[in-house]
């Protein structure tokens, strides 16, 4: 996966249940085949490595405290951060690390910049309004081999219809299957 660009791709690179949530309530992921020993969690850990950003919501972010990261601090060291957010704010965040207001024409201006596609790390209410304005490029599903029947959508609040065409798709241990798909609006 080499992703080096002229203009850019946002790829929504996430995990995901069978029925498409991202998340059980309260962020479960406690279903998710997470353990670091498994082939499809190193093939991901290897993807993020061809990414120099990573875009996200407040609620993602905000979400790495429950495993250690401190506010102001990048969870991807070899990433700059550019977090979305009418509201938070860091004392004294690491250069990499930028809270910018959520404005479509900021977004444009990101995918415009010389570098590797851009990485959009979790977050429902964030992947969808990215969707309902075309601006997501692809999807990566890290598909994972349960039901939670609740939680937090891929894409949120979103009703936008988009067609998918599929890339790549590969099976993992554990049953994990990865899904690559370019987004096709209409």
């Amino acid at each position: 996966m080499k992703n080096i660009r002229s203009m850019g791709h946002i790829v929504y690179y996430v995990a995901t249940s069978l029925d498409g949530y991202i998340s059980g309530p309260e962020g479960d992921i406690s279903g998710f085949n997470g353990t670091t020993e498994s082939d499809g969690i190193m093939k991901y850990f290897a993807d993020l490595k061809n990414f120099d950003t990573v875009i996200m919501g407040r609620n993602t972010y905000e979400f790495g405290y429950k495993f250690g990261l401190k506010p102001g601090e990048r969870a991807y060291p070899h990433m700059e951060h550019l977090i979305f957010s009418n509201s938070l704010q860091f004392k004294s965040p690491e250069n990499a690390v930028k809270v910018i207001r959520p404005e479509i024409e900021t977004i444009k201006d990101i995918k415009g910049k010389k570098g590797s596609d851009i990485y959009l790390c979790g977050g429902g209410q964030f992947a969808g309004w990215l969707l309902d304005h075309g601006m997501i490029d692809q999807l990566i599903i890290k598909l994972n081999p349960i039901i939670l029947s609740e939680g937090i959508p891929l894409f949120g609040p979103s009703k936008r219809k988009v067609s998918l065409e599929l890339i790549e798709s590969k099976t993992y241990s554990h049953g994990l299957q990865l899904m690559h798909y370019n987004i096709k609006y209409e």
